[in-house]
């Protein structure tokens, strides 16, 4: 079973939507804990305010949870801000705790930079090692990105993929089971249906 995370967030439905065109069947939307018991893999999705989405999950029980099921061994992907709760903290609107799965924190990008923000629109993946998800993408591997904070992960073996935008940034981490792309997948037309389904193929 797919376990795919509902708070609210606002792409929910165009994940589903990408996920059902690649025929997916068996996907239960989780919004209290006992959904998440006999998932074999977790999606999380979000859009949105970094405090306001861990708030959510913290209305709904789902925090412990759903680190108690990646810690398991379960496989996971964070989607946007879904990759952002992967990290310790995020500065986005004062200082919010994450997750805490990954190392790391998640801070907006620098107006110095001259550039605007948010960060929209469509980039070319710089991918920086082999991994499952990144299988028989094409070859010019372009995602559509909308976000205006970045994650900045401490250990630089978890950085999967980057992105050049006046920085060069972390667009995809994995650890092990643990991926997490800063891209719309659901919105990346060919690249981001591969990506989803190279995430369905990955074993526990």
């Amino acid at each position: 079973m797919l376990a795919v995370i509902d708070y609210g967030a606002g792409n929910l439905r165009s994940v589903l939507h990408a996920l059902k065109h690649l025929g997916v069947e068996n996907i239960r939307l989780v919004q209290e804990p006992h959904d998440l018991l006999a998932a074999e893999k977790i999606i999380l999705p979000g859009v949105g305010a970094f405090g306001a989405g861990m708030n959510k999950l913290r209305e709904q029980g789902l925090i412990q949870p759903i680190r108690d099921a990646v810690f398991a061994g379960i496989p996971y992907l964070g989607i946007c801000l879904g990759m952002q709760f992967l990290f310790e903290r995020s500065d986005e609107m004062g200082d919010h705790e994450g997750l805490g799965i990954l190392p790391g924190y998640v801070t907006r990008f620098p107006e110095t930079l001259g550039l605007k923000i948010p960060h929209m629109g469509w980039n070319q993946l710089q991918p920086r090692r082999e991994s499952p998800l990144l299988a028989d993408l094409p070859g010019e591997r372009y995602a559509y990105f909308v976000h205006s904070y970045y994650c900045v992960p401490a250990v630089a073996d978890d950085v999967l993929v980057t992105v050049d935008y006046g920085i060069s940034f972390t667009a995809a981490v994995q650890r092990q089971h643990i991926y997490g792309v800063q891209f719309h997948p659901e919105k990346s037309q060919r690249t981001g249906l591969q990506i989803l389904s190279n995430f369905l193929k990955v074993a526990p």
